[in-house]
């Protein structure tokens, strides 16, 4: 018998919701930023929050082009607070 403290159980991948990870498997908040010039991750490119009312998340495509995401744009692609 041992006498060290038992740990919690870790959580199954049926316990985490599909909000919480994104297609990468990288976890991430349901709710996105709302701090204008917040930074998140999506796709392997980084968006940045632009204004506060009616505001788009402003980033660039593979080929440098610039990409205007809303926000249900970038929950449905999945995102992240860290590059994946």
């Amino acid at each position: 018998m041992s006498t060290e403290p038992a740990l919690p159980p870790k959580a199954s991948a049926a316990q985490v919701s599909a909000d919480e990870v994104d297609p990468s498997g990288a976890r991430s908040t349901t709710e996105l930023p709302t701090t204008p010039c917040s930074v998140v991750w999506s796709g392997g490119h980084s968006y940045v929050l632009e204004g506060v009312t009616g505001a788009r998340w402003a980033g660039v495509d593979d080929r440098g082009r610039a990409r205007f995401l809303t926000d249900a744009d970038l929950r449905r692609r999945g995102w992240s607070h860290t590059r994946a």
